[in-house]
């Protein structure tokens, strides 16, 4: 860990040498390359606080690879060229903990706490307790190994006393150091127990992409970290935004004469130290009490808050904090007696399936849903549950009448972890997935490389409800009063029977319906009409293109001056805009290629939709907010979060997804989660409320 002076003299460096632009004078330079990589790791990945541009970092990279490529006696272990992976593994090698590890006894109310408390006195007879709390990450244990100040080894935690020796794979999670300087205490073997974790954010994206694909989304972040550390081509690991939070020392090899070192005696102390030598810890989150009834009111008051913290947590793990006393109260073959996990309230619940309903979407895709027993999971009622796809159906084995456990982790929707077999009575019925559309009776096909099976009949109603109602949401072209309820009831009654349709409604025809006065039909008339001038990225994500999300939307409505314009793209031309990968420039090429799409496009310019790109270049350059970046998040109150958003960006402001390092200003509403605590973190982002942000904007 470096001080901030020479933090400074790192980075300085490090701009020398980019100026200097002579390699061949760089080999004498090689150590203090690699410690500046070294440290822009730890800022960036360990403290969320970067210190080097990217291009710096790409650059010093490359760099040193060029070094080490013909110098390669020069290799060290701690170099960071040594996270890249050598290629795909053909298995994991078993290999045996230093130190077994155990579980920890679980208690789920603080009477569960205060008899281990009890418990913990009578071991203790007349010594003083101190607790450390902390939280439970609900990652994959992992085990890793320090010889000599550099990491030698990573396992996953197996049975406990062997697990899977899974070192590459260790090496591209960023936040683990390749080495630290555990020699300072006189430690030359030290071995240290973790979890490693995907962030929420960064989970909630790749559920996202899944479902996308028509894959069932993982049920939650664990199975996600676990099953990534498993994978046998490193490349990809490091791919998955994996990092990690070690917890615990399990053992460490005192050279003589350090037998008594005071950063050794206790649980915090060693977090400290750790925390210090650049290891990611729970430092940060943990607190130290001198009562079992603090420690009580410390879990129940982070029980509330749990969901606004970055990693999932399950709990929270109450340690005794002196070392020593530890090692006094021993352990069982199962579990220390001197800790214990306070587990909260489940988010798993079973019920039974009653039946699968199959709905069409608005791309034609059919997707079974299980109607369930209504379930209590994470404070909300859960009655609809999807199955995906019928590959997830055969492969669970999930049945009509079974008896099943659902999941609900964070932000992530409701998921069949399995039907419970054993509950089986012989009436349980099989799941025939329709050969043909539900709605339409045409027969369905299921594209090759997908997983979903699918109508393509473009007049299927099923889908042309599920395209006006796209079309007309509150993120697309925002048409108040026309919402799903009145879409399918005109739809029904022959009042509307596609997008253009919203367009020429009948309104005297419409005057005659139940509910629907004067004022009702005005409202909506007004919505309609307002609805011609919104913004092209509006346009675009209301259309309905497949993988075409708001964020893409922008990015396609920037690149044009009309929309059509687009009829002349290439897949090629596309994947050079930001975001756009191979799947959204394919579908996008897709699109702009089928004669009707063209029609209905000339027909909404007809009737005075604009296809033009409305924010003009010269009104965003030099603006108020050119050069910034805004966030916003929670509940809005005093404006949409549309129209704000809207005049960040014509004032030369940037809309970002998610806090980072980049972020200028988040606007915070009501309830405004992890977003706004990471913020806090970060540290250099201003953080408004709503009307500190219309001073902003009128100032």
């Amino acid at each position: 860990m470096y001080s901030s002076e020479e933090a400074i003299q790192l980075i300085n460096t490090a701009k020398s040498l980019l100026e200097t632009g002579n390699q061949e004078n760089l080999k004498p330079e090689i150590s203090t390359i690699r410690e500046i990589l070294n440290f822009a790791d730890l800022k960036y990945y360990v403290q969320d606080d970067p210190v080097l541009a990217d291009q710096e970092y790409d650059y010093l990279f490359s760099l040193l690879k060029k070094i080490e490529l013909e110098n390669p006696e020069l290799i060290t272990a701690d170099s960071p060229t040594q996270r890249i992976a050598r290629g795909i593994s053909e298995r994991f090698p078993a290999v045996s903990h230093l130190v077994p590890m155990l579980s920890l006894e679980n208690s789920y109310n603080a009477l569960d706490l205060i008899e281990w408390d009890r418990k913990c006195r009578v071991l203790a007879k007349d010594e003083k307790i101190v607790y450390t709390v902390e939280p439970k990450y609900d990652g994959a244990g992992i085990s890793l190994i320090f010889e000599k100040n550099h990491l030698e080894r990573g396992a996953t935690r197996g049975d406990g006393i062997q697990g899977e020796e899974i070192t590459p794979n260790i090496k591209q999670i960023r936040s683990i150091p390749l080495s630290a300087n555990i020699s300072k205490e006189n430690i030359e073997t030290l071995e240290l127990r973790g979890e490693v974790v995907i962030p929420k954010s960064v989970f909630k994206k790749y559920n996202e992409s899944r479902v996308l694909e028509g894959l069932p989304p993982l049920a939650n972040p664990r199975n996600a970290a676990s099953g990534t550390l498993r994978m046998l081509d490193p490349r990809e690991v490091g791919k998955r935004g994996l990092t990690a939070i070690l917890y615990h020392l399990s053992y460490h090899n005192n050279l003589p004469n350090t037998e008594d070192a005071e950063v050794l005696k206790s649980h915090y102390s060693v977090l400290k130290w750790l925390d210090s030598c650049g290891f990611p810890t729970p430092l940060r989150d943990m607190k130290q009490c001198e009562t079992i009834e603090e420690v009580i009111d410390f879990c129940l008051a982070y029980e509330q808050k749990r969901d606004m913290l970055p990693f999932e947590i399950d709990g929270m793990v109450v340690k005794v904090d002196s070392i020593p006393l530890q090692e006094k109260m021993g352990m069982t073959t199962h579990h220390p007696r001197w800790a214990m996990a306070y587990k909260f309230k489940a988010r798993q619940a079973t019920g039974k399936l009653l039946r699968v309903e199959f709905q069409v979407g608005r791309t034609g895709s059919i997707t079974p849903v299980a109607k369930i027993e209504p379930l209590a999971i994470g404070g909300v009622m859960v009655s609809s549950v999807s199955l995906f796809n019928e590959d997830v159906i055969r492969e669970k084995d999930v049945r009509i009448g079974d008896s099943v456990l659902v999941e609900r982790a964070g932000d992530v929707i409701p998921y069949i972890v399995k039907p419970l077999i054993d509950l089986r009575n012989g009436t349980e019925q099989i799941i025939e997935f329709p050969t043909v559309c539900p709605v339409c009776n045409e027969k369905l096909v299921k594209p090759e490389g997908e997983a979903a099976w699918r109508c393509v009949n473009v007049n299927c109603p099923a889908q042309t409800v599920e395209h006006i109602m796209h079309f007309a949401s509150k993120n697309a072209m925002d048409i108040r009063k026309l919402g799903e309820a009145n879409i399918r009831r005109f739809y029904e009654l022959g009042l509307l029977k596609n997008i253009i349709g919203i367009y020429n409604l009948d309104f005297e025809k419409i005057s005659a319906l139940n509910k629907f006065g004067a004022k009702s039909i005005e409202n909506l008339k007004e919505a309609i009409e307002k609805s011609k001038n919104q913004s092209l990225n509006r346009l675009i994500f209301g259309l309905g293109i497949r993988y075409v999300g708001e964020t893409t939307a922008k990015t396609l409505a920037n690149a044009v001056h009309n929309l059509k314009d687009f009829k002349n793209w290439t897949e090629e031309q596309l994947c050079t805009l930001e975001d756009v990968g191979p799947k959204v420039a394919s579908s996008v090429v897709q699109f702009f290629k089928i004669p009707e799409n063209i029609h209905l496009l000339d027909e909404l310019e007809a009737i005075g939709i604009k296809l033009e790109h409305n924010i003009r270049e010269q009104e965003t350059e030099g603006g108020k907010f050119s050069g910034c970046t805004f966030l916003f998040t929670g509940t809005l109150s005093e404006f949409k979060r549309s129209d704000a958003e809207a005049q960040v960006e014509k004032n030369g402001g940037t809309i970002l997804n998610g806090v980072s390092s980049k972020l200028n200003y988040l606007i915070v509403g009501k309830d405004a989660g992890s977003k706004l605590e990471k913020a806090k973190k970060l540290g250099n982002v201003k953080i408004l409320n709503e009307a500190e942000f219309l001073n902003l904007m009128e100032s």
